[in-house]
Order: structure tokens, then sequence, then C-alpha cells
């Protein structure tokens, strides 16, 4: 049976790939972009299989037309793919405090806000599949990344929390933690790098330019696949609550799983000192008995 996709950011990049791919699979799109125009240049004009829709993940008021006629066209929503986002990359210092806001508006509070309004349509059909795009940058943090990671880091919070919560409705929740693929997201097209330069940091701040501007549509990841697992995952009667794509990312989850373990063993005697003399004791199950 087809399915309907929500996509948001969906002109190029990620978005653009994913939407294909669930096109390929015989399934409806409906694509979501600041500007209709682009959506229309990548996917033709509105037909049977697609509807293209102007919507600023920033704008409460778009993103509730959207969703509406979304519904009024297809009946429903069964996939929802929050892709837009960006990075402002740099040392922390040198990025001017008016520029971390933006940068929460988009990756965090558009991708909730969103998510609110679709999930009471997946409520009703009592099930759906919400994919989260996130990053290795969501699992661990790097120089540079102080202000894209820590939005990263809430959208896997918020996405783990979510998926305990909708799972009795029939609702998956995924979040995918691409490593580097071959998109737009390290040129001047979408990623924006600080801009308060601090001397001490001159030397450090180069060479992690350098590293970015030198990968930069040279990635190796490629977004055709990753469309195409999201199809797989989407169809899956248990898809996970985090996935890793590509053998980037692996190597990151591994690193910060060995990390984990390795900080928790060396500190364990004195992380246990803390606990207190209960007569009763209960280990909580999730994170709500916290």
């Amino acid at each position: 049976m087809s399915k309907t996709w929500f996509i948001t950011g969906a002109a190029r990049g990620l978005g653009a790939a994913i939407a294909r791919a669930a096109l390929e699979a015989g399934d409806r799109i409906v694509v979501t972009g600041r500007n209709r125009a682009a959506l229309v240049e990548t996917f033709g004009e509105d037909n049977d299989a697609v509807l293209s829709l102007a919507m600023d993940v920033t704008d409460a008021t778009q993103i509730q037309a959207a969703v509406d006629a979304a519904k009024a066209r297809f009946g429903g929503i069964d996939v929802l793919v929050n892709n837009a986002g960006y990075g402002h990359l740099g040392i922390f210092e040198e990025i001017r405090p008016e520029d971390i806001r933006p940068q929460f508006d988009t990756n965090v509070f558009g991708l909730i806000d969103v998510t609110r309004a679709v999930l009471p349509v997946m409520r009703a059909q009592r099930s759906g599949q919400v994919f989260n795009i996130s990053s290795i940058g969501g699992m661990l943090g790097g120089a540079s990344s102080a202000i894209y990671c820590a939005s990263k880091f809430a959208v896997e919070g918020f996405s783990e929390s979510l998926a305990d919560e909708v799972k009795g409705f029939g609702i998956h929740v995924t979040v995918v933690e691409p490593g580097f693929f071959r998109t737009d997201f390290l040129d001047g097209s979408s990623v924006r790098h600080a801009d308060a330069p601090v001397a001490d940091y001159a030397e450090v701040s180069a060479a992690i330019r350098a590293f970015y501007d030198a990968r930069s549509h040279n990635q190796a990841g490629d977004p055709v696949k990753l469309g195409q697992a999201l199809v797989v995952l989407a169809n899956s009667d248990a898809p996970p609550i985090r996935w890793s794509a590509g053998t980037d990312a692996i190597g990151v989850v591994e690193a910060k799983i060995a990390l984990l373990n390795k900080e928790l063993e060396a500190w364990r005697a004195l992380s246990a000192s803390t606990d207190g003399d209960f007569a009763f004791r209960e280990e909580p199950k999730t994170a709500m008995a916290w």
C-alpha cells in the first residue's frame, strides 16, 4: 500500500533525495521549502503523486496550513521527514550571540513545531513514521561545532523521548544520524561560519575551515542511497529509534560508545559513592523515572 510522505527542506540535498526515493517506490510526496519555485523546478508541477508547498519551519501558521493541505489532498500523512536545517560552524567564542538562536529556531524548534502539527494526523490514523534528521554531530561533539551539535543533541533527546510517548499509537520515531554526504551542506548556500574572530583561536579556526572546505562536495555518502534506505525503514515493522547512515557515522557511534564505557569505568566508584542510604530503591525503567 502506498504511503504519503511529508518532507521539509525538500528542494535539494538529502530532502530531495529522500523525496525522489519515495516517488520511485510508488509513494506520494508532499515536499515543502521556503521557495515553492525551487520545489517545482526539482519535482515538476503538482500531480497525483506530488504536492509542493511553500513552508518555513519557523512559521507556525505556514506549518499548520501545509499539514492541512497535505491531509486535504492525500487524506493523511504516513511518513514525516524533518529534514530542514543548516549548520552554523565555528569556535563558540567566535560565534555572535545573535546567530545562536536562529540555529535553534530552525534545527530544533522548527522540527518540534512541524512534529506537533503532524502528530494529531498520525494519532487519528493510529499509525505513522517520523524521521528526524540529526547528524553524527548529534552523537559526538567536537571543536567548531558547539552550536550546531547542541541543536542536534536536542533533536536526539526530543526524538528518543517522543518515541516512548507515541509508540502506543502505532507511531514510530527514528532519529537519523548521517555522516558526511555529498550535498550542498558545506558550501556557502547552506553552512554558516563564525564571523567574530578571536586572535587566540586564529590558527585552529583556519585549520578547521580548511578541513570543511576541502570536503565540500567531496563527501563519501551518497544521498540517493540514503533516500532508498529510509524507504526500507519506513516499511519496517520495527524501525530503530536511532539509525546511523554511512561507515563514518558507524565509526563515530562506536567511538562514542567506547568513550562512554571508558569514562564510566574510570569513575565508577566515585559515581556509586553518591547513593544515599535508602531502605527501598527501584531501578528507573525509563527517563521519566528520574
